[in-house]
């Protein structure tokens, strides 16, 4: 085919779209709509305000070692971090490794293993899929509960001072953490 007449097709394509651009404005709210509605349902049992405290045992580390929200936040003064609740059994927890390690790389992220085993299994798993994550372990859902989760992968942001900012449930793409951290400690 010419390059004029994929130059030709590239136009009427271009042009077809502006003239709808109405219909094609309104597809896009009506998704958005969607979208955000489905989010605010899924973290409608959410708390508001200070984050709920926790200790929990500590994935990797030695037995009996727990890791609690309050030093593990006194670790990161000033700054906005991110608990990422997820479980080794969840198909959509995996797409979602990479995004939580490249945030980790940038911001403090403290991942919850919900449902997952004991601290020894939780580190396992941890080891074979390569991921050098901090993990609170929630062996029966009872932490992820306090948090008003039923459902994994979820991200919940808190601000400096320990107040839940965002939070998300399903899957959450690498920009839409970062965007979510940088709003809680800018805003």
């Amino acid at each position: 085919m010419p390059l004029q007449d994929v130059g030709q097709r590239l136009v009427t394509a271009l042009w077809n779209w502006l003239r709808n651009w109405r219909s094609h404005a309104l597809t896009l709210l009506v998704m958005l709509a969607v979208v955000l509605g489905v989010n605010a349902w899924q973290t409608r049992r959410i708390p508001d305000g200070t984050a709920p405290a926790f200790s929990a045992p500590l994935a990797g580390a030695p037995a009996g070692t727990l890791i609690s929200l309050d030093e593990w936040r006194a670790r990161h003064p000033g700054r906005a971090v991110a608990l990422h609740v997820w479980a080794e059994w969840c198909p959509i927890c995996r797409m979602e490794e990479g995004s939580v390690t490249a945030v980790q790389a940038d911001w403090p992220v403290l991942t919850i293993a919900m449902r997952s085993g004991e601290a020894a299994q939780v580190a396992r798993v941890l080891d074979q899929r390569q991921l050098h994550w901090s993990a609170a372990v929630d062996t029966s859902g009872s932490l992820s509960a306090r948090y008003g989760l039923q459902a994994v992968p979820a991200f919940i942001v808190l601000d400096a001072q320990g107040n839940i900012r965002h939070a998300a449930v399903g899957y959450t793409t690498e920009p839409g953490m970062r965007v979510r951290l940088w709003l809680a400690q800018h805003f």
